[in-house]
């Protein structure tokens, strides 16, 4: 039976989140769906009816790593694997797989997921994976999940999907296609995105990678050796020469390997404060995780760290309204992806980098 190794990627800053996101507080750690269990833990949760806690793997930079710790105390210490520098996902990617490769055997199959995503159906979530190990393992491939588009969206990466490559059962999951992947496409503008939405052929690129472990490092020392190399010979200590490098464009973007399964469980990656709204709106004029009292207030989102405070609005239209101690947010609702070029702004003056 192949034995299957999940990676969380818990590396992220999550930025777009601030203030409540910070830095040694990300979005991962984050409830923001109402509930009690952080990103991070959802995470954890939805992947442990495939793999045990022993099998499954954190790679997160060095300042999260108690964080981490903390969030997920059942997880073995030797599966947290501490990044000292951020190199992107291409190192991350390498250094997890021959870690895994070391441990459990290049036969056993890895999954790498994203902390920060949001999942709504959970046992088609795992039965699509479950089709998609089966994928890996009968074509020796690198299967990534992609995202069945609901709207022209020009904040994802897309897949174009080329030749059929037949289809697969597990649970509630049957017959689902798979197909070698033509071409990695950056973020599109908008008439592109209408396009691709149009053709049927595109799936958005949500970052979950499944494969066995001997295929990916064959790929890792074909298309990038020099990293490759260096993470095999030193392991972590490697970091301090690395450059910064994506595994998209490290291998998947050149691979023959890369297959995609379009996937349609309910999946949102919290982009950001906007996807708030998409996860909690209702029937109400606004979303509120906060105590609220607005006059001719419509369509904002409106959030407080402390449930004791009260926020007060009069005559405002689609607005996030943030509050978290120390630090407030205002932005209107069409320009929350800015919210990262405000953080920078901060960080470059001394008197703010504490709210960083």
């Amino acid at each position: 039976m192949v034995r299957f190794i999940p990676v969380i990627l818990a590396g992220g800053k999550g930025e777009r989140f601030w203030p409540v996101s910070r830095l040694k507080r990300p979005k991962q750690f984050l409830c923001l769906d109402g509930g009690n269990r952080s990103l991070l833990q959802a995470t954890a949760d939805r992947l442990l009816p495939l793999a045990s806690w022993d099998s499954l793997f954190v790679i997160t930079a060095s300042h999260l790593a108690q964080g981490v710790r903390e969030q997920l105390p059942e997880l073995p210490d030797a599966n947290i694997l501490v990044e000292p520098w951020g190199r992107d996902t291409a190192p991350a990617v390498a250094w997890a797989t021959i870690e895994v490769a070391k441990r459990f055997g290049e036969d056993a199959v890895c999954g790498f997921f994203p902390a920060d995503h949001y999942i709504t159906d959970q046992t088609r979530y795992c039965d699509t994976l479950r089709a998609a190990m089966a994928l890996a393992v009968s074509e020796r491939a690198i299967a990534t999940l992609g995202i069945t588009p609901t709207f022209p969206s020009t904040g994802y990466g897309y897949i174009e999907q080329g030749a059929t490559a037949g289809t697969f059962s597990a649970g509630t999951v049957s017959n689902l296609p798979a197909y070698k992947v033509s071409r990695f496409t950056e973020k599109p503008d908008s008439a592109i995105a209408e396009k691709f939405l149009a053709s049927g052929q595109y799936s958005w690129n949500s970052g979950m990678f499944i494969f066995p472990a001997a295929v990916m490092l064959n790929e890792l020392k074909a298309h990038a050796p020099e990293m490759t190399h260096a993470l095999m010979e030193e392991g972590v200590e490697a970091y301090a020469t690395l450059d910064k490098l994506s595994i998209d464009y490290a291998v998947m973007e050149k691979t023959d390997r890369a297959y995609v399964v379009p996937a349609d469980f309910g999946w949102d990656d919290l982009g950001d404060w906007n996807a708030i709204e998409r996860l909690l709106k209702g029937s109400a004029e606004n979303v509120e995780m906060c105590e609220h009292r607005g006059l001719d207030t419509t369509g904002s989102i409106l959030y407080s760290a402390n449930p004791d405070e009260l926020i007060v609005t009069i005559g405002l239209e689609d607005v996030v309204i943030v509050r978290d101690g120390n630090a407030t947010l205002i932005v209107k609702k069409d320009r929350t992806q800015e919210i990262k070029q405000a953080v920078k702004l901060l960080g470059a003056e001394e008197k703010f980098k504490h709210l960083l």
